[in-house]
């Protein structure tokens, strides 16, 4: 099974795209020798480095008929892997 979830494509994380950094996010028990064998495996690029943090869900609030209800939404996993100079990984290419 991927640790993989998906790519993150935000303006922030495609502005790294350009320095060979590229952002996904990733099941929260992952652990970056897992994540570097499965980015060169699905991929075909040869991973540097790769820096990962662990988001906390926001808070929510939402008012109902039977008052506000408060609820978190799931705590995630991201990471950041760099990949050699001249790789580049198309999220695009099987669209």
């Amino acid at each position: 099974m991927s640790t993989l979830k998906r790519p993150i494509v935000t303006e922030k994380a495609t502005g790294l795209n350009e320095k060979g950094r590229y952002t996904f996010e990733v099941e929260r028990t992952a652990n970056k020798v897992q994540i570097k064998k499965d980015i060169e495996a699905l991929y075909g690029v040869t991973v540097t480095e790769i820096n990962t943090m662990r988001t906390i869900g926001k808070m929510k609030t939402r008012g109902t008929k039977g008052g506000q209800v408060t609820g978190r939404r799931a705590h995630g996993k991201k990471a950041i892997v760099t990949v050699k100079e001249g790789d580049v990984i198309d999220f695009y290419g099987n669209l």
